[in-house]
C-alpha cells in the first residue's frame, strides 16, 4: 500500500471559495452547515487530522495553528470558525446567519461561542491526544469529554428550555444552530445519554430536516472513512 502524502488533498469545482477541512472536524462541520444555508459550493481541500496532515509545510502557511477550518476566499484567508460564518455573512448577507437586531446578535453570538469557546475546545483531537500522551487511559479521557459537554449543554439547555423557537433564536437557522449540531455530534461520538436536553434534541430534529444540515455531516463528506 502506498503511503499517505502528508499533504492536503483536493477536490476541485471552481469556485471562489476553498474550504480546507476534515470531515470529522466539528469547527469545519459548523462552516460547511453555514456554506450549505447560503447555497456556496467551495472547492474541498481535505485536511487529514489524524496523519498530521495540518502540520505539512503547504498548510502551516495557510494556518499556523495547524487547525481547521481555513476558508480561502479569492485572496483572503479566514481561519477560526466563527469568524469564517460571519465573513461568510458579510459577504453573502442573504439568508442571514445572524439576526438583524443588535440583541438578538448578542445572543446568537453567545450561544455560538459557549460551544466554539467553552464546549468544544476541551474535547477536541488535540487535546484528547495529550491526555493519551500523559498516559491517561481511554476509559478516562471519555470520561473527561463527557464531563464537559454534560456541563456546557446543561447550561445551554436551562437557556434555551425557555426561549427557544423552532431554532435556537427564533424560526430560521442561525450560527448557534451551526454550532450546536456538530456539537451534539460529538456528544453521540462519546456515546453521552441526551435524554436531560430536551430543547436542544428538539432543535436538533428542526435543523436535520433541513438539507444544509444533512449535506454538512461528517459521513456524507468525500474524505469520509
Amino acid at each position: 500500500m502506498a503511503e499517505a502524502s502528508s499533504e492536503p488533498s483536493t477536490s476541485m469545482s471552481g469556485s471562489e471559495f476553498t474550504l480546507y477541512g476534515y470531515f470529522r472536524s466539528s469547527a469545519a462541520f459548523r462552516v460547511r452547515i453555514a456554506l450549505n444555508l447560503k447555497s456556496i459550493v467551495a472547492d474541498q481541500c481535505f485536511v487529514h487530522l489524524r496523519r498530521n496532515e495540518q502540520f505539512s509545510p503547504g498548510y502551516a502557511k495557510l494556518n499556523p495553528q495547524h487547525l481547521v477550518p481555513t476558508l480561502v476566499h479569492r485572496d483572503h484567508v479566514i481561519r477560526q470558525s466563527i469568524a469564517i460564518m460571519e465573513y461568510l455573512d458579510e459577504v453573502q448577507p442573504e439568508p442571514p446567519l445572524l439576526p438583524r437586531d443588535a440583541d438578538g446578535r448578542a445572543r446568537v453570538r453567545a450561544l455560538s461561542l459557549a460551544v466554539a469557546c467553552d464546549i468544544h475546545p476541551l474535547n477536541n483531537l488535540r487535546v484528547l491526544r495529550h491526555l493519551k500522551d500523559m498516559n491517561i487511559g481511554e476509559e478516562c479521557r471519555t470520561d473527561w469529554q463527557r464531563r464537559w459537554i454534560a456541563e456546557g449543554f446543561a447550561a445551554l439547555e436551562q437557556e434555551l428550555a425557555g426561549t427557544a423557537s423552532r431554532f435556537c433564536v427564533g424560526d430560521s437557522p442561525s450560527m448557534a444552530d451551526c454550532c450546536l449540531v456538530p456539537q451534539m455530534a460529538n456528544a453521540r461520538r462519546a456515546e453521552m445519554d441526551l435524554s436531560s436536553y430536551p430543547t436542544l434534541l428538539r432543535i436538533e430534529t428542526a435543523c436535520d430536516q433541513l438539507v444544509a444540515f444533512r449535506n454538512a455531516r461528517p459521513e456524507n463528506q468525500t474524505d469520509a472513512e
